[in-house]
């Protein structure tokens, strides 16, 4: 938008306003907690100041203890550009509150990351704390990524000293929902909305590192090992075999690495099955199902002949083929790397005449290197370091 007012001959200057980017495919997330004003429906922001101006702050009106407002400058603060942002009632149990905003979010297509960091309650968590209500919230969350099939969630862990409880927690949530989401840990100490140092939920600091992957290299790009900007400490300081332990218990941790900063450090979902372990391959398989729904939605009521299944294996290829050049697919060939089939095999008259299409695709993913080792050979010519 571009207004001017000229009355006299000369140079003027112009303060444009460029529109808002355009939707993204993915790195969008939708944040659904406790606020002190604001509308029940999703708010699309841009910016942190647009949170202020809609929700109020984070530390007056019916919200004194919520961590929405921490959460969504924290994904600002780490490079998101875009989110989606959801009031939920106090009135109801954090379950109902969660299902009411979930569903708010159904006529959404640009949201591909959900976060509800108001979930767990603050710390410290005490030892005897009941985990029910939030593994209950979260496997609604899981449940919603999954019947959705384009989304992932990204979950807190509950902010306990102890790491047994957040792998407890950790194991009541894997399974086949637990494939849609991924769970860190531990809490992160940052400066609060108020301007005091407080613990904060990493969730909304892990989705502005999610989405700046995206935006710079994919999501085939692990998001770990990536400095978690705006946080100055820990809630807990985990040892190297705590952090080992954890995640061979699917708990993706934080860690203060010296003169490196604070780092995420893990990409691992919370799926039971070892082909979604990686938190790349299931996001770029739903990314890849996202593109093609958009696809093949112009195509419905084409006529179901051969130039249609030439059409849709010509688009398939060259998007496959994409994503193979950005390195997201492994292989040393496209045809190591994905296969595209639509043709009279795979669409028989049975499926011709029932108007169906049906086209089959393959892909392998790329996967993350998380462990890199480092020989080292002690022999009678001395010591020779390599890199296995």
């Amino acid at each position: 938008m571009t207004v001017t007012h000229q009355v006299t001959p000369g140079v003027h200057r112009q303060d444009v306003f460029p529109p808002p980017p355009p939707t993204q495919l993915t790195g969008v997330p939708a944040f659904l907690g406790r606020a002190a004003a604001g509308p029940y429906t999703p708010q699309r922001l841009t910016l942190w100041p647009q949170f202020e101006a809609i929700f109020g702050g984070a530390t007056s009106g019916d919200a004194p203890d919520g961590f929405l407002a921490d959460a969504v400058r924290g994904f600002f603060d780490n490079g998101g550009t875009m989110c989606h942002v959801v009031r939920l009632p106090r009135a109801l149990s954090p379950v109902e509150a969660v299902q009411e905003g979930l569903a708010t979010l159904d006529d959404l297509d640009d949201v591909d990351l959900v976060c509800a960091p108001d979930i767990v309650a603050a710390a410290p968590w005490p030892v005897d704390k009941d985990l029910a209500p939030v593994v209950q919230a979260q496997q609604a969350m899981l449940r919603h990524c999954r019947q959705r099939g384009d989304r992932f969630a990204l979950l807190d862990g509950v902010p306990a000293v102890d790491p047994a409880a957040v792998a407890e927690q950790s194991a009541a949530l894997t399974g086949a929902d637990g494939a849609f989401g991924a769970l860190y840990y531990p809490w992160l100490g940052a400066s609060g909305t108020d301007g005091r140092l407080r613990h904060l939920p990493p969730s909304g600091h892990v989705a502005g590192v999610y989405s700046t992957a995206d935006q710079r290299v994919g999501v085939h790009k692990a998001p770990a090992n990536t400095v978690v900007e705006g946080v100055v400490d820990l809630q807990v300081q985990l040892t190297a075999a705590e952090v080992g332990t954890l995640y061979g218990q699917r708990v993706n941790c934080l860690r203060a690495l010296p003169g490196r900063g604070v780092r995420v450090w893990g990409a691992r979902t919370l799926g039971a099955d070892p082909a979604w372990q990686d938190v790349t391959a299931r996001r770029l398989v739903s990314t890849i199902g996202r593109w093609i729904e958009q696809f093949m939605t112009g195509l419905v009521h084409e006529p179901n002949d051969v130039r249609l299944w030439v059409r849709i294996m010509r688009e398939l290829t060259a998007y496959l083929d994409g994503l193979f050049q950005r390195g997201a697919l492994q292989g040393r060939t496209p045809a190591e790397a994905f296969y595209v089939k639509c043709d009279h095999e795979t669409n028989p008259p049975a499926a011709i005449e029932a108007g169906v299409v049906v086209t089959h695709i393959g892909v392998a993913p790329t996967a993350p290197a998380e462990f890199i080792t480092v020989r080292v050979i002690h022999g009678a010519s001395g010591v020779t370091v390599g890199v296995a």
